[in-house]
Formats: C-alpha cells, structure tokens, sequence
C-alpha cells in the first residue's frame, strides 16, 4: 500500500517516528490504524447498549430513585 500525505502530514508523521517512540513512519502509521479500530469497536458496543437500552422501553424507577441507585453504587 501507498499513501500519499501533503507535506505537513509527512513531516509530522515522520517527527513522531524520530520521538524514538516508533522505529519508523510504517509504526507510527500501524498504531495510529490500530488505536482507531479500538475505538470504533468502543462505539459500536456503546451503539449497542444504547440501542438496547432504547428497545427495553421505559423503566418503573422514578429519576429519584435511579439517582439514590446510583449514588449508593458510587459510594461502594
């Protein structure tokens, strides 16, 4: 694969290589793919548990009560 990066993206993505961080631009560039898969994968499962949390339909609890639950599983 061939990437082409304007001149101020190369520049940075080679200064972030020379931090001694990275061997070279090709694991600066490996990182930065694998810390987005991380959090793609971090939203869709946020995704899912809003999507389920919207199928559940409405809870019982009053907001008083869900604010007690919640402060008391703070507090443990």
């Amino acid at each position: 694969m061939n990437v082409s990066l304007p001149d101020g993206m190369k520049h940075w993505v080679e200064q972030q290589a020379q931090t001694g961080r990275y061997s070279n631009a090709s694991d600066y560039v490996r990182d930065l793919i694998r810390r987005d898969q991380e959090r793609t994968a971090k939203v869709a499962h946020l995704q899912q548990l809003v999507d389920e949390g919207i199928n559940s339909g409405r809870g019982q609890r009053t907001m008083a009560e869900l604010e007690a639950a919640a402060l008391a599983k703070l507090a443990q």
